[in-house]
């Protein structure tokens, strides 16, 4: 009788609402089967209700005025060393030669060797913790450069100071990938590196009402800029501690279903999910990859107009025969403008998927403003012109660094062949910082023939970087197109996914 019973059971025509289930499950399935894409997590009918775009803007506002306003005090205690050395610092330090670009060198040497270190405590630790404390460490070192009283203290400074705003911008771009997709970071990088420019115009205003207090305490004002920008660092540092959120999964401002979407979008589109151990066979991927090289030396040639362009910006204006104070106000401008293009720029290259032409055509225009430094013979005769030039090269260098900076973080797949590939950027690019750093000399104003002709050199030396990418992404997109169709979520890749040597990978050109 119970056998009859289940018999007829299982013979029983189904009912209306598992007539339905039946009938999504096979529309998904035959979707499925006609665009893979669409079967993505992200699309799970538990998160119809999730607006995407407007929990992009959310997370948006939640993080990246926060890290940005981190980024603008990190490059405001590294370059305000340049505001501090038009009013008095190597007179009193009693430098002489080159010593003060030796100091300069200094951060940079600090910089590079505990890059790696400072990403790992990130790991080990969460962004919460990490990124505030890091800017009170820096903001302390910043603070005491106010106090050195002779050369051995000036190179120890800096050198610290290289040590801990070291894990900022690489601990970001890390912290990112775990909030955005693929496709969503370059926009972002871009924005927070924009923070850097923002930081320039900030740092002559300051450093100009900050010049007035030379004859409090000490003769000259630049130890007031050093110890007054760097108690504002750690004041803000210890605010950070509540504004600086760690990961999805804990993050206040989301509800329990605005997680699990996040979550589930990210597990898609990124191989952070897949279970891959380290080997050194993935090292050498990287080390074999020209790309990786490539990309180095894209931030390469651009790291050296930037650091020398924000290091020496100061005195480039005040030798065209402007006082001290009117040389850190005409600072404003320039960097005003190259936060605008970096935006501009930024909005251009997402909207339309491009990376090498809107980097192309920022060196380009940075090129014009060294071409127009070079030119004018006789700047102090001529000072408009000269200053001029310098809209020119903050408008262009700013842009292209941000897109220098953000294409391994988009375009490279595998774990610790992405991991290699941004420690190999960092580094590469760094040591045209280092270069940048003896580039301008005491004795070389107000031309300084120098420093402008290796900076535009550089540019162009980036124009023929970025348009070998161009080509070598493009042909390698194309050659894939003819194998394979793209495959965007690769998270669910799991034991099938070869890193971008997959031909189911495309490359953001």
């Amino acid at each position: 009788m119970t056998a009859k019973l289940s018999a007829n059971a299982q013979m029983a025509p189904p009912t209306a609402d598992q007539a339905d289930q039946h009938h999504d499950q096979s529309l998904r399935k035959v979707k499925a089967e006609q665009d893979p894409l669409s079967a993505s997590p992200s699309i799970d009918v538990e998160h119809s209700d999730v607006d995407e775009k407007s929990l992009l803007r959310k997370i948006d506002w939640r993080l990246l005025p926060a890290v940005g306003v981190l980024y603008l005090l990190s490059f405001l205690d590294r370059s305000n060393v340049g505001n501090a050395r038009i009013e008095g610092l190597t007179g009193d330090l009693h430098m002489t030669g080159n010593q003060y670009l030796t100091g300069l060198t200094l951060y940079f040497v600090g910089y590079v060797i505990f890059e790696v270190p400072c990403n790992i405590i990130l790991k080990r630790t969460t962004p919460r913790f990490w990124l505030p404390t890091l800017t009170i460490l820096w903001g302390i070192v910043a603070t005491l450069m106010g106090i050195v009283q002779d050369l051995t203290g000036f190179f120890i400074a800096r050198f610290f100071l290289g040590v801990t705003e070291s894990g900022l911008f690489p601990g970001v771009v890390y912290y990112f990938s775990m909030w955005y997709k693929r496709r969503e970071r370059q926009f972002r990088i871009s924005l927070f590196f924009s923070a850097a420019a923002l930081a320039g115009s900030f740092g002559g205003i300051l450093a100009y009402g900050i010049g007035h207090m030379r004859g409090i305490v000490w003769e000259n004002g630049w130890r007031w800029i050093f110890i007054l920008e760097g108690i504002a660092t750690v004041v803000v540092a210890v605010f950070a501690y509540w504004f600086i959120y760690n990961y999805p999964d804990t993050a206040e401002f989301l509800t329990a279903k605005e997680r699990s979407f996040i979550r589930n979008r990210l597990a898609a589109d990124s191989d952070a999910t897949h279970d891959e151990r380290f080997t050194w066979g993935n090292v050498a991927k990287a080390l074999k990859d020209p790309k990786c090289w490539l990309y180095g030396l894209s931030f390469h040639t651009m790291s050296l107009p930037l650091y020398t362009f924000s290091l020496f910006l100061p005195s480039i204006i005040r030798d065209l025969g402007y006082t001290a104070a009117n040389a850190q106000l005409l600072t404003i401008p320039p960097y005003a403008f190259a936060f605008f293009t970096t935006l501009t720029v930024a909005t251009f290259s997402e909207k339309y998927g491009q990376r090498a032409i809107p980097l192309i055509g920022s060196a380009s225009f940075a090129m014009i403003g060294y071409i127009i430094l070079l030119a004018n013979t006789d700047p102090k005769s001529q000072p408009g012109l000269s200053y001029t030039g310098t809209f020119f090269a903050a408008g262009g260098i700013y842009p292209a660094t941000a897109l220098a900076l953000s294409w391994p973080a988009i375009n490279v797949s595998g774990q610790t062949k992405r991991a290699v590939a941004n420690g190999m950027q960092i580094s590469i690019g760094n040591l045209g910082a280092v270069l940048g750093t003896q580039l301008y000399r005491q004795n070389d104003g107000p031309r300084y023939i120098v420093g402008h002709s290796f900076a535009l050199g550089y540019l162009a030396g980036n124009i023929i970087v970025s348009l070998i990418l161009y080509l070598i992404l493009k042909k390698e997109n194309t050659r894939r197109d003819d194998i394979t169709a793209e495959v965007k979520e690769v998270g669910e890749l799991h034991g099938d996914w070869d890193g971008d040597d997959d031909a189911r990978w495309r490359f953001q050109y």
